[in-house]
């Protein structure tokens, strides 16, 4: 018995002391592994997503909700909130009677265009005057050198903030996240556009002000909402995998009270857009609404055929608070007409809208055809138009890159499939990365 007793002392004291060896070496060596990735990329995280990865980014990383506040006044408005929804052709949308209760409280825009298809192209454009290339939903992320609205917004003071529904935590930089009751598709990272762009994913400050619509409402009791605001509803809200009837009853009975609070409309556009048509044969022409209390009655339930795209969005904004540019694509785009009588721009005519169709993406850095790769472009640092200047520090970034620049002479008329952008002679031959 005693010998028993004692090979079992024995036997508990041996484990006791691998135990203390061994949890922490595994614990040690798990930690170098982190500090080693980490080592070798700082945003691993932004580039290997899974449910496991996603869940340590917050206690990692510090992430935090930021809900900013500022009073800064626009020529036109003093709030831009713009409301995305997806892939509908002109017509049906026209056709929805909750769409159109929207349309006779402001001005339908009948010739807003998208600028290619798929969807995750339109979103990036929207938020930093370019595509790039994108020809796909993949998880691109546009580089950190690439500024965003988001760097227009701050050089003026201006708070910002992404609204996402179904978006799990602030911050979130995962490639999708399904409704937790339904299990249906929710948040889908392909449109986001800010979380696209490494210049906010990368930024703890940034992603702080990329939330979802739980914020959204405890923003909106504390009047705590921001001057500018992007808002995209669920895969099933925003009519990807319903329809456009499910996506307009949503839209009437989201937005519908808030017209009447306080605490959102206060001197505000608001812009109700869809990505993208539906047909690709198509006309990329999608139904656009302006509405909100800066709306002249006069033009309350009134049509606007100027031609627009999602560049509009950017220039609109820059117009308004005269802010600087990004040099892109945003420098000649028109702004919406009503905005442009008090800012003092000149709306341009296409030769021929007609021939517009923007319905597949010219050669870039992120096109998936190795035939139609092309460097990240520079912007141009000497554009200069309606008297907006480029972002001072995009100038100084870029200023001695000039000759690599194809964005020139702010153009309305912006590439295509079959126009594509000029590069310059020997930089557009470099080869691409493997």
């Amino acid at each position: 018995m005693d010998k028993e007793a004692g090979g079992r002392r024995w036997t508990m004291k041996t484990l006791t002391i691998i135990l203390y060896v061994a949890v922490p070496s595994v614990t040690y060596a798990c930690l170098g592994l982190v500090l080693w990735a980490y080592y070798k990329n700082p945003n691993w995280w932004l580039y290997n997503y899974n449910s496991e990865t996603t869940l340590l980014v917050p206690l990692a990383l510090g992430d935090y909700t930021a809900s900013p506040v500022s009073h800064v006044k626009g020529k036109a408005f003093n709030r831009f909130v713009t409301i995305w929804l997806e892939n509908t052709d002109f017509k049906k949308a026209e056709r929805d009677p909750n769409i159109d209760f929207f349309a006779q409280k402001g001005i339908t825009l009948t010739s807003y265009f998208g600028l290619t298809h798929p969807s995750e192209p339109n979103y990036v454009a929207a938020a930093s005057g370019d595509y790039y290339g994108i020809n796909n939903d993949d998880d691109n992320i546009i580089p950190a050198n690439v500024s965003t609205v988001v760097d227009l917004l701050e050089d003026k003071g201006i708070s910002w903030g992404e609204y996402m529904e179904f978006l799990p935590r602030t911050g979130f930089t995962g490639m999708e996240f399904k409704e937790p009751k339904s299990h249906k598709n929710g948040y889908v990272k392909k449109h986001n556009p800010l979380i696209m762009h490494a210049s906010v994913a990368t930024n703890p400050d940034r992603r702080a002000c990329v939330k979802n619509f739980t914020m959204f409402d405890e923003d909106l009791e504390n009047n705590t909402l921001p001057q500018w605001m992007f808002i995209a509803p669920d895969q099933q809200n925003n009519g990807h995998d319903t329809s456009i009837t499910h996506a307009a009853k949503w839209l009437r009975e989201w937005l519908e009270p808030l017209l009447d609070n306080p605490h959102f409309i206060n001197n505000t556009l608001i812009l109700i857009t869809f990505d993208e048509n539906e047909t690709y044969a198509k006309q990329n022409r999608v139904f656009s609404i302006l509405l909100g209390d800066v709306i002249p009655k006069d033009l309350i339930g009134t049509e606007d055929d100027v031609y627009y795209n999602h560049y509009s969005e950017l220039s609109t904004v820059e117009a308004n608070w005269q802010l600087s540019t990004l040099g892109r694509y945003d420098v000649g785009a028109n702004v919406f007409s009503f905005v442009a009588e008090k800012t003092g721009d000149k709306i341009r005519d296409p030769e021929n809208i007609d021939d517009i169709y923007n319905n597949h993406s010219y050669g870039g850095i992120f096109n998936s055809h190795h035939s139609r790769w092309a460097p990240q472009p520079v912007p141009d640092t000497e554009a200069n138009y309606a008297g907006r200047r480029v972002l001072e520090k995009i100038r100084r970034q870029y200023r001695n890159q000039q000759s690599n620049s194809p964005y020139k002479g702010a153009p309305l008329m912006v590439p295509t499939y079959d126009d594509p952008p000029v590069y310059p002679e020997g930089w557009r031959r470099q080869r691409r990365r493997n």
